[in-house]
């Protein structure tokens, strides 16, 4: 049940942790800068680029849910992997067409920073410690 495929360990764990914790504050800092949108036309080049590193990591962690084995692992790549598919729609589409995309992008990214604090927590734990009586 609590069989982990990829955060097998606290040291993976806590990769994981601090790369959603980065990603965390990219996105709120998004909410500063407004997103037309590749469709509509006039978007920097920045943007192409961002929406095919968008489409790779989107891939990548849609993977990562797949090989996942317990509950927690699963639904945080889930998170992660919601949380960049809403970056990828709203740098596609622009915040006019959908103005809930960086709220969710946060959300996500929130909910993924809380389960790694847990999942993190759950690798710490000492394992118990047998006593020999005397």
């Amino acid at each position: 049940m609590n069989d982990f495929a990829i955060l097998t360990n606290r040291k993976r764990a806590i990769i994981a942790l601090v790369h959603s914790i980065v990603f965390l504050g990219i996105a709120a800092a998004g909410f500063a800068s407004r997103k037309n949108g590749i469709l509509h036309g006039n978007a920097p080049q920045g943007d192409f680029i961002l929406v095919m590193i968008y489409l790779t990591v989107t891939s990548i962690l849609a993977w990562l849910v797949g090989v996942s084995r317990c509950a927690r692992e699963r639904v945080y790549f889930a998170l992660c992997a919601c949380s960049a598919t809403f970056g990828l729609l709203r740098t596609s589409l622009g915040d006019s067409a959908l103005p809930i995309a960086q709220a969710m992008r946060v959300a996500m990214l929130t909910s993924a920073v809380l389960l790694g604090l847990w999942i993190v927590r759950s690798h710490s734990r000492p394992a118990a410690e047998t006593v020999v009586s005397e």
